[in-house]
């Protein structure tokens, strides 16, 4: 299996399965004698781990990562940083009904097609388990960006979302419930839509927007490398994402040239930011925000028709332990993988 490592300088490469002894990761490119937080990374690991709150899957795994290389006394060695994170609450019995069903709008049916065999126990590989490997490299990124503030939140579930910009949100606020939306007003609503949801056995969707100040100007490449295209392939690669857009978005295809161009401050700052703090694929120094749409969790407590690997239709329902809706618990992987991006592009700089 090809495609486990994401960044060129920064660089993460992660490993293991959802049921499996343990996932992983090694972190290559890391600079030399950082002094690392590791209160601070194990924190982020907690805000993303299951079992946090009555609105996200109830297995419940501790998260603790263990650091096996690449530290000495606190400090990166500049060195490998080998980690993993072991699994302790597998229920692998609650999916052997789906040993030879495939899920609709699941990994099932393509991995099985590609790789002639797949591990069925909460979708191996292609579990959204994977993505605490990317929180603790994101952590650590984090801290290579010490004067960068990375604040995501839960911007809409379903219908419900935030009609107000990000600069008018208290980013304090984002942690005080459960489904981090710094409005506490429409976050009680998104609560209590995602517990209906959770009664009837349904899941439901989401967006998740992201804001990173104090980026320094000058971070990208031009054409193929452009800040915003990794920024895009970070966020698509997390698990049921299928959207991702940034400064005006698909809202700037509505507007007039003369309506949405930047017009320049004396400093270089500009006066809106339309552009979404990049410009020719290299930050500007504006604050970029982006936003993320986040699927309804495919793995639904309804039946549904669908096919065996023999392509007989049958009817399958769900069962285990399941996210309704992935939103909250994804606020920190987004935050992560933002962080590498910037992370490997601010280290692509000082080596030019």
């Amino acid at each position: 299996m090809a495609g486990n490592s994401f960044g060129n300088v920064f660089k993460v490469t992660t490993f293991g399965e959802s049921h499996g002894i343990a996932i992983g990761g090694v972190i290559d490119g890391c600079p030399s004698g950082l002094q690392l937080d590791l209160e601070a990374i194990q924190n982020e690991l907690n805000r993303r781990k299951p079992g946090q709150s009555e609105i996200v899957t109830q297995r419940k795994e501790p998260d603790t990562v263990e650091f096996l290389s690449g530290i000495f006394e606190g400090q990166t060695t500049g060195t490998p940083i080998g980690f993993i994170i072991k699994n302790a609450n597998q229920k692998s019995k609650d999916y052997t009904h789906i040993k030879d069903v495939y899920r609709p709008s699941h990994a099932d049916y393509t991995y099985d097609q590609k790789y002639g065999v797949r591990d069925y126990r909460g979708g191996g590989r292609s579990s959204a388990r994977e993505t605490a490997c990317r929180v603790v490299a994101g952590a650590i990124a984090k801290q290579v960006l010490s004067n960068v503030k990375i604040n995501a939140f839960t911007s809409s579930v379903g219908e419900i979302f935030i009609d107000k910009p990000y600069q008018d949100l208290d980013f304090s606020k984002t942690e005080s419930n459960i489904v981090r939306c710094p409005d506490e007003a429409i976050a009680e609503k998104m609560i209590a839509r995602i517990k209906e949801i959770r009664k009837e056995g349904d899941t439901i969707g989401g967006t998740v927007t992201c804001v990173l100040q104090n980026v320094p100007v000058g971070l990208g490449e031009p054409v193929f490398d452009r800040l915003h295209a990794e920024l895009g392939k970070a966020m698509l690669s997390i698990n049921a994402v299928k959207g991702f857009e940034y400064g005006s978005g698909f809202c700037g295809a509505k507007m007039k040239g003369s309506e949405h161009n930047d017009l320049f401050n004396p400093d270089g700052s500009t006066k809106s930011n339309l552009s979404g703090g990049i410009q020719g694929g290299i930050s500007n120094g504006m604050d970029i925000y982006f936003r993320v749409a986040f699927k309804p969790v495919a793995t639904i407590m309804q039946k549904q028709e669908t096919i065996n690997s023999k392509g007989e239709t049958l009817e399958m329902q769900g069962k285990g332990r399941h996210d309704p809706c992935v939103v909250p618990r994804a606020i920190p992987i987004v935050e992560a993988m933002a962080a590498l991006v910037l992370a490997d592009y601010y280290l692509l700089n000082k080596m030019y």
